[in-house]
């Protein structure tokens, strides 16, 4: 049985080593990573998936906004990275905790939730879409399908040319 625990209580080199184990070393050159960079997660919307006693998967959001040509900041949420041990992949982990994190978001985000993923598989499962992301930027190579956004908890997306970074 999977039991979902909050990630602050995992041990910090667990999840390394399930994220190298999932993304391999080479993760921390990833755009996301580029975002993220110096900041904490949110603990109210990061987990771990346990089963029997191991590590099998992770989610984790950071906070993170767009900043408009304008000047106006809008918070938001970013989700990611997900992951599962390679050994236990195609098992619904990860949507599992997608849907916890989403549940919580509900009550716990302070911003809409902003990622780059697969849009067919968010979209489909999740209501993420890059229709709000198009005048988006981040730092760093990403391809802009990718880039989608989702309003949770009252909060709209921006929609407008901004840039992507920490709050």
């Amino acid at each position: 049985m999977v039991e979902l625990l909050p990630l602050s209580d995992i041990e910090p080199q667990a999840v390394e080593a399930l994220l190298d184990a999932a993304f391999g070393p080479d993760r921390f050159g990833r755009t996301a990573y580029r975002i993220r960079e110096g900041m904490d997660a949110v603990p109210a919307l990061s987990f771990a998936a346990v089963e029997d006693g191991a590590l099998i998967g992770t989610i984790q959001c950071w906070p993170v906004a767009h900043r408009g040509v304008d000047g106006t900041a809008t918070p938001l949420v970013m989700v990611g990275p997900v992951a599962v041990s390679p050994d236990v992949q195609r098992g619904g982990h990860g949507r599992l905790l997608m849907a916890h994190m989403l549940e919580a978001a509900e009550h716990e985000a302070d911003g809409a939730l902003m990622m780059i993923g697969d849009p067919e598989y968010y979209g489909r499962f999740f209501g993420f879409a890059a229709d709000a992301t198009e005048a988006w930027d981040l730092p760093g190579l990403y391809e802009k399908r990718r880039l989608l956004a989702r309003a949770v908890n009252g909060h709209v997306l921006p929609t407008g040319a901004g840039r992507i970074g920490p709050r």
